[in-house]
């Protein structure tokens, strides 16, 4: 049954985006209830539809990962026609969000001042590689090549292994929430002003934002930072250690929990050890010590480490791959995995929002729709 009280449920948002960031940004809109269109051109020009394997009876298992909760319609932009039916929904949108390259939605004729005509309250949303400033304001974005520019690579890895990316299009995702936020401080400062306004996100500047205490570091210090792999570059010990027969990751975040960890590993002399006995001084001498609880931790196995330190309240976990994370019982308790009914692929399990409202819960009323699939529904009744 379809649920009435989704906390955006009176929002609208036609959505010109496709692959990731704009995608994740309007289906977490959608799981809050808002009414989201997805527009393509004719046949369904989401790239990420073509993006596999794997497929699930024709449909890419990438594409059904950002689109539930969207009605589809296509529109050729290209045409006078297409651009009046856009201009004809524009009228009762709220949000409208794209993804081209700085300068096509002009082409278009879809430039925010002229939308903005049509409609002034609309929220207007761009979001691109780099922005709609600055002397790379026409170069294509891509997540790796974001990555890599942003210093994000320069960071992930360790001495052996020379840079490398995040196992997911992470700037894509980091734009896709700050698109969400943006979006919704938009919405909110109109009901004081009753006026929209433009936002211009692009990856690049998302990325940078994420390099945190890391830039932040740099930025006091001056130094260039290293590639730690697993370990941290400001706390001692929080990284991954082997055991008889696996890993281990802990995360000591300050000094009592450390003195708590020397007691259980049997070395408590540790712990006033002037080389260890405070977080800073950890830092410095960080491979000695890696070195000294190494050599402990390999002594049992995975499991008997994680009982010990989640018994005396130390932060551990074990890596998971994929397969054991879609098992694991905290996951099923909080319905982080859910199932839907595709019309194509049959039935499809998706991975659910983490918000939870008391009030306004998400929902997961429509699977990720067909290539134009409402265009009866919404398309003609524009007409």
């Amino acid at each position: 049954m379809e649920l009435q009280n989704g906390a955006l449920q009176h929002i609208k948002i036609l959505d010109l985006s496709r692959v990731l960031a704009g995608p994740f940004c309007t289906m977490i809109l959608g799981d809050l209830g808002a009414e989201v269109i997805k527009v393509e051109a004719p046949g369904g020009s989401d790239e990420t539809r073509k993006w596999g394997p794997p497929f699930k009876n024709g449909v890419s298992a990438y594409y059904l990962c950002t689109n539930r909760n969207k009605k589809s319609i296509t529109v050729d932009l290209k045409t006078e026609k297409g651009i009046e039916t856009i201009k004809k929904l524009l009228k009762e949108c709220d949000v409208l969000i794209h993804n081209f390259k700085t300068g096509t939605m002009e082409k278009f004729g879809l430039a925010y001042d002229v939308v903005a005509e049509i409609n002034p309250q609309i929220v207007y949303c761009s979001i691109t590689g780099f922005g709609e400033t600055g002397p790379y304001k026409h170069l294509p974005g891509y997540d790796f090549i974001i990555q890599a520019m942003s210093g994000l690579m320069s960071i992930t890895g360790d001495e052996k292994s020379g840079p490398q990316k995040l196992g997911v299009a992470i700037t894509d995702i980091l734009t896709g929430l700050y698109a969400c936020i943006a979006i919704q401080a938009c919405l909110l400062e109109r009901t004081v002003s009753g006026k929209g306004q433009k936002i211009d996100l692009s990856l690049y500047d998302s990325a940078v934002s994420s390099l945190i205490n890391i830039g932040s570091n740099y930025l006091v210090a001056g130094k260039i930072p290293e590639r730690l792999g697993n370990r941290h570059a400001n706390i001692v010990p929080y990284q991954t250690f082997q055991t008889n027969d696996g890993d281990i990751v802990i995360a000591v975040g300050n000094d009592n929990q450390f003195k708590t960890l020397c007691e259980i590993l049997g070395v408590p002399h540790l712990s006033s050890d002037e080389r260890f006995s405070s977080n800073s001084s950890r830092v410095q001498h960080r491979d000695e010590l890696t070195h000294i609880l190494q050599n402990v931790f390999q002594t049992k196995p995975t499991v008997y480490w994680l009982n010990l330190c989640r018994e005396n309240n130390i932060p551990c976990g074990p890596i998971q791959n994929i397969s054991e994370v879609t098992q694991d019982t905290q996951l099923k308790a909080r319905e982080m995995f859910v199932e839907m009914e595709h019309p194509t692929a049959g039935n499809i399990q998706l991975i659910g929002s983490p918000i939870k409202l008391s009030r306004t819960p998400v929902s997961y009323r429509l699977h990720p729709p067909n290539a134009g699939e409402h265009n009866e529904e919404i398309i003609k009744k524009e007409k």
